[in-house]
């Protein structure tokens, strides 16, 4: 049975109560908060394995929250829940660094596979090797053990899940790589999130690498099969 402590953040005291019932049925340890304000205070003084939250909290909501834990560098993972169908784009792996979302109203047995593919995920290691190499791509190089990232002289600021994305592209240049592929890679076997992620980054990874992100020479699709990093020069 499983014996992590989760931290259920949601202002619906019925729902609260409801998911933390069945959470500790599961056999997880299960606390709970009603803001995030509340939930911030708590990680300092007993840090959970896992976060739950709710996106629209009174007051701070769950992405204001999730900045605040990841500006003091907190790697705690955290799925977010939603019922705002509108904000997916914002939830999926989100440059904050959400580990995962899923959207009200849900299945319990669904949340339950999704916590326990986070948590496998946060005990597994990174998806770079701690000092691999730089990999040059035309004049894009990647720097794993800096985590930097340069176009020609332009220093790059990617989120970690982004770096992972093009890191991945990167070690086989102009190789095509699947959405499922990528989603393996990156994310995790385990991810049962929607495979949209891998579009929203890449999209993300666009604008900050492509001389212009509509007409994109460097990360290329390839409609039915997937995407693949060319070499640009200059």
């Amino acid at each position: 049975m499983p014996s992590n402590h989760i931290l259920l953040v949601d202002d619906d005291s019925l729902f609260r109560r409801g998911l933390a019932f069945s959470l500790e049925r599961a056999g997880y340890r299960v606390s709970t908060a009603a803001s995030a304000e509340d939930a911030l205070a708590f990680i300092e003084r007993d840090p959970p394995d896992l976060a739950l939250l709710d996106i629209g909290l009174p007051g701070m909501d769950g992405l204001d929250a999730l900045r605040r834990l990841r500006e003091r560098a907190d790697t705690l993972p955290v799925v977010f829940l939603t019922a705002r169908r509108r904000e997916l784009e914002q939830v999926l792996g989100l440059e904050l660094g959400a580990d995962d979302y899923i959207t009200k109203p849900f299945d319990r047995d669904v949340l339950m596979a999704r916590i326990k593919a986070v948590l496998r995920r946060a005990q597994r290691a990174p998806a770079v090797p701690p000092e691999p190499h730089p990999l040059a791509v035309g004049n894009l190089v990647i720097d794993p053990s800096a985590f930097k990232v340069t176009v020609g002289e332009r220093v790059v600021e990617l989120s970690r899940r982004e770096f992972d994305l093009l890191y991945t592209l990167a070690l086989e240049p102009g190789h095509v790589l699947s959405t499922e592929d990528l989603l393996a890679r990156v994310w995790g076997a385990e991810y049962r999130g929607e495979p949209q992620v891998v579009y929203v980054h890449i999209r993300w990874l666009r604008e900050k690498v492509e001389d212009d992100p509509s007409q994109p020479r460097r990360i290329i699709t390839v409609r039915g099969a997937g995407y693949k990093l060319e070499h640009v020069e200059g």
